[in-house]
Protein backbone atom coordinates (compact mmCIF):
# COMPACT_ATOMS: atom_id res chain seq x y z
CA UNK A 1 0.00 0.00 0.00
CA UNK A 2 1.44 3.33 -1.05
CA UNK A 3 0.72 6.08 1.44
CA UNK A 4 1.10 9.80 1.10
CA UNK A 5 0.67 11.91 4.24
CA UNK A 6 0.46 15.49 3.01
CA UNK A 7 0.36 18.76 4.94
CA UNK A 8 -3.40 19.01 4.62
CA UNK A 9 -4.47 15.43 4.13
CA UNK A 10 -3.73 11.78 3.51
CA UNK A 11 -3.90 9.43 0.51
CA UNK A 12 -3.41 5.72 -0.04
CA UNK A 13 -3.55 3.50 -3.11
CA UNK A 14 -5.57 0.31 -3.37
CA UNK A 15 -7.01 -2.22 -5.75
CA UNK A 16 -10.61 -3.43 -5.81
CA UNK A 17 -10.70 -6.91 -4.25
CA UNK A 18 -13.07 -9.77 -4.98
CA UNK A 19 -14.32 -9.54 -1.38
CA UNK A 20 -15.44 -5.94 -2.07
CA UNK A 21 -17.64 -6.53 -5.13
CA UNK A 22 -21.24 -7.58 -5.70
CA UNK A 23 -22.90 -9.67 -8.42
CA UNK A 24 -22.30 -6.85 -10.91
CA UNK A 25 -18.54 -7.18 -10.46
CA UNK A 26 -18.26 -3.66 -9.03
CA UNK A 27 -17.48 -2.38 -5.54
CA UNK A 28 -20.37 -2.38 -3.06
CA UNK A 29 -21.47 0.79 -1.30
CA UNK A 30 -20.45 -0.55 2.14
CA UNK A 31 -16.97 -1.35 0.77
CA UNK A 32 -16.65 2.19 -0.60
CA UNK A 33 -17.82 3.64 2.71
CA UNK A 34 -15.25 1.50 4.53
CA UNK A 35 -12.47 2.87 2.30
CA UNK A 36 -13.44 6.39 3.34
CA UNK A 37 -13.69 5.42 7.00
CA UNK A 38 -10.34 3.61 6.89
CA UNK A 39 -8.68 6.56 5.17
CA UNK A 40 -9.67 8.91 8.00
CA UNK A 41 -8.26 6.40 10.49
CA UNK A 42 -4.98 6.14 8.56
CA UNK A 43 -4.79 9.95 8.48
CA UNK A 44 -5.15 10.15 12.25
CA UNK A 45 -2.53 7.44 12.75
CA UNK A 46 -0.11 9.23 10.39
CA UNK A 47 -0.22 12.51 12.35
CA UNK A 48 0.16 10.88 15.78
CA UNK A 49 -3.52 11.13 16.76
CA UNK A 50 -4.39 7.48 16.26
CA UNK A 51 -6.65 5.13 18.13
CA UNK A 52 -4.24 4.21 20.93
CA UNK A 53 -3.26 7.82 21.64
CA UNK A 54 -6.88 8.99 21.91
CA UNK A 55 -7.90 5.91 23.85
CA UNK A 56 -5.31 6.78 26.51
CA UNK A 57 -6.84 10.24 26.75
CA UNK A 58 -10.37 8.75 26.72
CA UNK A 59 -11.23 10.89 23.68
CA UNK A 60 -12.46 10.12 20.17
CA UNK A 61 -13.61 11.80 16.97
CA UNK A 62 -17.05 10.29 16.32
CA UNK A 63 -18.82 10.50 12.96
CA UNK A 64 -22.04 12.50 13.26
CA UNK A 65 -23.11 12.88 9.62
CA UNK A 66 -21.94 12.22 6.11
CA UNK A 67 -23.03 12.64 2.53
CA UNK A 68 -21.45 10.25 0.04
CA UNK A 69 -21.80 10.76 -3.72
CA UNK A 70 -20.88 7.88 -6.02
CA UNK A 71 -20.26 8.86 -9.63
CA UNK A 72 -19.51 5.25 -10.55
CA UNK A 73 -18.58 2.04 -8.73
CA UNK A 74 -15.06 0.78 -9.59
CA UNK A 75 -14.60 -2.70 -11.03
CA UNK A 76 -12.76 -5.76 -9.76
CA UNK A 77 -8.96 -5.31 -9.85
CA UNK A 78 -9.25 -1.61 -10.70
CA UNK A 79 -6.55 0.59 -9.15
CA UNK A 80 -7.88 3.36 -6.94
CA UNK A 81 -6.57 6.19 -4.77
CA UNK A 82 -8.46 7.21 -1.64
CA UNK A 83 -7.86 10.52 0.11
CA UNK A 84 -9.16 12.73 2.89
CA UNK A 85 -8.56 16.12 4.49
CA UNK A 86 -10.30 18.37 7.03
CA UNK A 87 -12.04 21.47 5.69
CA UNK A 88 -12.94 23.20 8.98
CA UNK A 89 -12.83 22.91 12.76
CA UNK A 90 -15.39 24.87 14.77
CA UNK A 91 -16.24 24.41 18.41
CA UNK A 92 -16.91 20.73 19.14
CA UNK A 93 -17.00 19.77 15.45
CA UNK A 94 -14.69 19.00 12.57
CA UNK A 95 -15.62 18.85 8.88
CA UNK A 96 -13.83 16.46 6.56
CA UNK A 97 -13.94 15.66 2.83
CA UNK A 98 -13.07 12.28 1.29
CA UNK A 99 -12.54 11.24 -2.33
CA UNK A 100 -11.82 8.19 -4.46
CA UNK A 101 -9.94 8.49 -7.76
CA UNK A 102 -9.35 6.04 -10.61
CA UNK A 103 -5.95 5.23 -12.15
CA UNK A 104 -6.18 8.34 -14.39
CA UNK A 105 -6.91 10.59 -11.41
CA UNK A 106 -10.58 11.03 -12.29
CA UNK A 107 -12.98 11.23 -9.35
CA UNK A 108 -15.11 8.13 -8.76
CA UNK A 109 -16.74 9.18 -5.48
CA UNK A 110 -16.58 11.93 -2.88
CA UNK A 111 -17.99 12.72 0.53
CA UNK A 112 -18.54 15.44 3.08
CA UNK A 113 -18.65 14.56 6.76
CA UNK A 114 -19.14 16.11 10.20
CA UNK A 115 -17.36 14.71 13.25
CA UNK A 116 -17.82 15.53 16.92
CA UNK A 117 -15.01 15.32 19.49
CA UNK A 118 -16.13 13.15 22.41
CA UNK A 119 -15.00 12.78 26.00
CA UNK A 120 -15.57 9.03 26.35
CA UNK A 121 -15.18 9.08 30.14
CA UNK A 122 -17.96 11.66 30.58
CA UNK A 123 -19.95 10.39 27.60
CA UNK A 124 -20.45 13.83 26.08
CA UNK A 125 -18.92 16.15 23.47
CA UNK A 126 -15.82 18.12 24.43
CA UNK A 127 -13.93 20.99 22.84
CA UNK A 128 -10.74 19.65 21.19
CA UNK A 129 -7.41 21.25 22.09
CA UNK A 130 -5.10 22.72 19.45
CA UNK A 131 -2.97 19.55 19.63
CA UNK A 132 -6.00 17.52 18.47
CA UNK A 133 -6.57 19.80 15.46
CA UNK A 134 -3.40 21.45 14.17
CA UNK A 135 -1.56 18.29 12.99
CA UNK A 136 -4.32 17.63 10.42
CA UNK A 137 -4.13 20.96 8.59
CA UNK A 138 -7.01 22.43 6.60
CA UNK A 139 -7.82 21.95 2.90
CA UNK A 140 -10.08 23.73 0.42
CA UNK A 141 -13.53 22.02 0.32
CA UNK A 142 -14.21 19.77 -2.66
CA UNK A 143 -16.38 20.98 -5.51
CA UNK A 144 -19.51 18.91 -4.83
CA UNK A 145 -23.21 19.57 -4.13
CA UNK A 146 -23.47 19.93 -0.35
CA UNK A 147 -26.83 18.94 1.12
CA UNK A 148 -28.26 20.00 4.46
CA UNK A 149 -27.52 17.72 7.37
CA UNK A 150 -31.16 17.26 8.38
CA UNK A 151 -32.82 14.31 6.64
CA UNK A 152 -36.57 14.75 6.41
CA UNK A 153 -38.30 11.34 6.24
CA UNK A 154 -41.43 11.05 4.07
CA UNK A 155 -44.75 11.20 5.92
CA UNK A 156 -45.65 7.57 5.18
CA UNK A 157 -43.52 4.69 6.44
CA UNK A 158 -43.75 0.96 7.05
CA UNK A 159 -42.24 -1.06 9.87
CA UNK A 160 -39.46 -3.47 9.03
CA UNK A 161 -38.70 -6.68 10.90
CA UNK A 162 -36.85 -5.91 14.18
CA UNK A 163 -33.40 -7.49 14.63
CA UNK A 164 -30.71 -7.54 17.34
CA UNK A 165 -27.30 -5.89 17.28
CA UNK A 166 -24.80 -8.73 16.84
CA UNK A 167 -21.10 -9.04 17.64
CA UNK A 168 -19.99 -8.44 14.05
CA UNK A 169 -21.71 -5.02 14.11
CA UNK A 170 -19.44 -3.74 16.93
CA UNK A 171 -16.22 -1.72 16.58
CA UNK A 172 -13.40 -0.77 18.99
CA UNK A 173 -15.60 1.80 20.75
CA UNK A 174 -18.02 -1.03 21.66
CA UNK A 175 -20.66 0.62 19.46
CA UNK A 176 -22.22 -0.36 16.14
CA UNK A 177 -19.75 0.62 13.41
CA UNK A 178 -20.72 3.48 11.09
CA UNK A 179 -20.74 1.26 8.01
CA UNK A 180 -22.92 -1.37 9.68
CA UNK A 181 -25.83 1.09 9.84
CA UNK A 182 -25.47 1.53 6.08
CA UNK A 183 -25.48 -2.24 5.58
CA UNK A 184 -28.57 -2.58 7.78
CA UNK A 185 -30.41 0.11 5.80
CA UNK A 186 -29.47 -1.42 2.45
CA UNK A 187 -31.17 -4.64 3.50
CA UNK A 188 -34.42 -2.67 3.46
CA UNK A 189 -34.07 -1.48 -0.15
CA UNK A 190 -36.72 -2.77 -2.55
CA UNK A 191 -35.11 -4.82 -5.32
CA UNK A 192 -31.67 -4.46 -6.88
CA UNK A 193 -31.07 -0.71 -6.61
CA UNK A 194 -27.75 1.06 -7.22
CA UNK A 195 -27.32 3.94 -4.76
CA UNK A 196 -25.71 7.11 -6.13
CA UNK A 197 -26.06 9.30 -3.03
CA UNK A 198 -26.01 8.26 0.60
CA UNK A 199 -26.67 10.48 3.60
CA UNK A 200 -26.53 9.26 7.19
CA UNK A 201 -27.38 11.26 10.31
CA UNK A 202 -26.03 9.39 13.33
CA UNK A 203 -28.19 10.17 16.37
CA UNK A 204 -26.98 7.85 19.13
CA UNK A 205 -24.90 4.71 19.46
CA UNK A 206 -26.40 1.23 19.48
CA UNK A 207 -24.52 -1.44 21.43
CA UNK A 208 -24.43 -5.22 21.61
CA UNK A 209 -27.81 -6.65 22.62
CA UNK A 210 -29.87 -3.64 21.54
CA UNK A 211 -32.81 -4.29 19.24
CA UNK A 212 -33.13 -2.32 16.00
CA UNK A 213 -36.64 -1.41 14.85
CA UNK A 214 -36.48 -0.20 11.21
CA UNK A 215 -38.96 2.25 9.70
CA UNK A 216 -38.84 2.38 5.91
CA UNK A 217 -40.16 5.21 3.71
CA UNK A 218 -40.07 4.99 -0.08
CA UNK A 219 -40.42 7.76 -2.66
CA UNK A 220 -39.74 7.79 -6.39
CA UNK A 221 -36.20 9.16 -6.01
CA UNK A 222 -35.16 8.02 -2.55
CA UNK A 223 -35.57 5.53 0.28
CA UNK A 224 -35.22 6.64 3.90
CA UNK A 225 -34.58 4.06 6.63
CA UNK A 226 -34.81 5.06 10.27
CA UNK A 227 -33.02 2.53 12.49
CA UNK A 228 -34.77 3.03 15.83
CA UNK A 229 -34.85 1.78 19.39
CA UNK A 230 -37.95 0.22 20.96
CA UNK A 231 -39.35 3.67 21.76
CA UNK A 232 -39.07 4.74 18.12
CA UNK A 233 -36.08 7.07 18.64
CA UNK A 234 -33.51 6.66 15.84
CA UNK A 235 -29.97 5.46 16.28
CA UNK A 236 -29.36 6.56 12.68
CA UNK A 237 -31.37 7.96 9.77
CA UNK A 238 -30.18 6.73 6.37
CA UNK A 239 -31.23 8.25 3.04
CA UNK A 240 -30.37 6.49 -0.23
CA UNK A 241 -30.98 7.97 -3.68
Amino acid sequence: MNENSRKNGFEFDGRVRYSEIDHRGTMTLPALVNYFQDCTTFHSESVGLGMERLREEKKAWVLSYWQVIVERYPKLNEKITVGTFPTAFKGLFGNRNMYMLDAEGKRIACANSIWVFMDLEKGRPARPCAEHIEPYGIGEPLDMPYEDRKIEPPAESRDGEPFPVRRYHIDTNEHVNNCQYVQMAMEMLPGDISVHQLRVDYKKSAVLGDMIFPKVSEEAERTVVELCDEAGKPYAVVEMK
